[in-house]
């Protein structure tokens, strides 16, 4: 073959290659004519509410003559005050307040993640796509709170109904049938030429609930483990977000990360050693009220839910020695070489080093989040906040370390909680388990026959 042929084909091959591929109308392959122009996307990004541009009119017109930058921090100094109090008071009712509490913030969240992507993607001829996202956050629920929850922790009460124990025992069956029919669900409203717009929002609704439903189920778990497991992390997070705050505003010149404009190395540090000192603080007062520290349990009994007991040993104090270094010091200074303290405030230290420098990431993630779809914050239901999402951004990523420490490195078998689980069982069952464990103990010598 001559160069000039050779060269002909070479030049067809590139053209054949570069040449985009032809589809024959009618399709089943995707249309990418329906995707929205850059217009229409930042015109629906618009409708979706900004949170910190929001003020409430009385306060608007009282703070009017400072200028914006001040009144934003007076307002969101005014919320975050209230939210403290409101959040007190929550404690103040106890723990099933607090759980209470949590479920209706997860919805909330998920709502504000869910609205974005109805917002941002949103198509008249799409069907369904709020109804799946609220079914699998039903199923979702279910699955995970009637997994453990009330088998461990609530069975006592739920095993006197014939209906309740029926659930229990089949509870993972139901669980799958409900995923069923919202998958089935799903494919059903599949349209033609939509396919990868419903797979998006999909896999959208998927995210979603493994960030939300998954983290405030551990929290869930935590405060079961006592409140001081739930107070003092959440505050190690409100103590870190409104340190760096205040020492970003006052003293910030620094940039810190690219996704936060805002953010800056002096309220970044200046947060972390606020939230060490304070987290420590905090942690050795709550530590001296066994209402903080007594696991949930429930006391079949009294018939309710006792916040009473013998505290565990990382509640007590405990005597340590100090460094040698730091012992001679003391022992100069006429001190003790020793030093008691809390071991719960110890564990306090990695919960506040945490909070402080991974648990900033969550905010810098949801920014991300946020500036890819060009919008300000996830709603305008807080003032100053933004929406219920940017103030427990940090939060869940924290309710995830807390349930993954306290399983390493504190939890341990709790009897009452295997009582729970004997409760279930038929009268028969139970009382050959007591014989079966009377007849070991006998053996053992620790019974007297």
């Amino acid at each position: 073959m001559s160069a000039e042929g050779d060269s002909e084909v070479r030049k067809r091959l590139t053209e054949a290659e570069e040449k985009p591929e032809q589809v024959a109308p009618g399709s089943e392959v995707d249309s990418d004519d329906d995707r929205l122009p850059e217009q229409t996307l930042e015109h629906r990004t618009k409708e979706i509410p900004q949170g910190t541009d929001q003020e409430p009119s009385c306060l608007h017109t009282v703070l009017s003559p400072l200028t914006p930058r001040w009144r934003n921090w007076v307002i969101r100094g005014i919320f975050t005050w209230l939210m403290i109090g409101l959040f007190c008071l929550i404690i103040y009712v106890g723990p099933l307040a607090l759980m209470f509490t949590t479920l209706l913030v997860q919805v909330w969240c998920f709502k504000e993640i869910i609205n974005i992507g109805y917002s941002v993607y949103r198509m008249h001829g799409l069907p369904w796509f709020r109804s799946l996202s609220w079914w699998f956050l039903i199923t979702s629920n279910y699955f995970f709170y009637g997994e453990s929850l009330v088998a461990d922790y609530f069975s006592v009460i739920f095993s006197k109904s014939d209906i309740m124990r029926w659930l229990i025992a089949y509870h993972r069956f139901t669980s799958f049938t409900m995923y069923i029919i919202g998958f089935v669900w799903f494919v059903l409203s599949l349209k033609k030429k939509y396919y990868m717009r419903q797979f998006s929002l999909f896999a959208w609704t998927h995210v979603a609930l493994l960030i939300v439903v998954t983290q405030s189920y551990l929290i869930i778990i935590n405060i079961f483990h006592g409140m001081i497991w739930f107070i003092v992390p959440v505050s190690m997070i409100v103590i870190n977000d409104v340190m760096a705050y205040m020492f970003g505003f006052f003293f910030g010149k620094t940039p810190l990360i690219q996704l936060s404009p805002k953010k800056t190395w002096e309220g970044f540090i200046g947060g972390g050693i606020s939230t060490l000192i304070l987290g420590m603080l905090l942690s050795y007062a709550m530590c001296q009220y066994p209402f903080f520290v007594c696991p949930v349990e429930y006391s079949e009994a009294e018939d309710s839910f006792k916040y009473s007991c013998d505290p565990s040993p990382i509640f007590r104090p405990q005597e340590y020695s100090l460094p040698e270094t730091l012992a001679n010091i003391s022992a100069l200074l006429g001190w003790k070489k020793t030093v008691t303290i809390y071991p719960y405030v110890l564990h306090s230290i990695a919960l506040s080093l945490f909070s402080s420098v991974i648990g900033p990431f969550g905010g810098f993630f949801a920014s991300g989040f946020k500036r890819a779809f060009k919008i300000k914050d996830f709603g305008d239901v807080i003032p100053g906040h933004g929406g219920m999402m940017d103030r427990f951004d940090c939060q869940y990523l924290m309710a995830t370390f807390v349930n993954v420490y306290i399983m390493t490195f504190i939890s341990e078998t709790s009897p009452q909680k295997l009582l729970q689980k004997v409760y279930m069982l038929k009268p028969e069952q139970q009382l050959q388990l007591y014989n079966i464990l009377q007849d070991s103990l006998i053996a053992r010598g620790i019974l007297q026959p």
